[in-house]
């Protein structure tokens, strides 16, 4: 069975390593799912949303929103940003297989681990 949990938050951020608009400084209202994997248990869960959405916020996302994320890692593209929230949230939620980031509607990447 998966399970997605979806989180959003707003944060600024250039692109060190790329050459056009996007190494500007600019916004964006990130959504991110993150998505777990795993057998119903007894209480008809695989896992509560509820814990799985306070990890998430506690480990990653309060640290992100409305802040400029270069001042968290040096080149935050929506790439290393999948990575960063994985590698907060992975000790946590050992039944994560994806973590889906959002930087507008139409482009998003997802990244499911090492």
């Amino acid at each position: 069975m998966k399970l997605n949990c979806v989180l959003e938050f707003a944060a600024a951020h250039f692109l060190t390593k790329y050459h056009g608009k996007c190494e500007n400084l600019h916004g964006h209202n990130y959504r991110v799912v993150v998505t777990l994997e795993g057998e119903v248990g007894e209480d008809g869960m695989v896992q509560d949303y509820k814990e799985i959405k306070k990890i998430v916020k506690n480990n990653v996302i309060d640290k992100l929103d409305h802040t400029s994320l270069n001042d968290v890692m040096e080149n935050p593209s929506s790439e290393n940003l999948a990575v960063y929230i994985w590698d907060g949230i992975k000790a946590d939620l050992p039944l994560l297989t994806k973590v889906t980031v959002y930087e507008t509607a139409d482009y998003y990447c997802e990244y499911e681990g090492k």
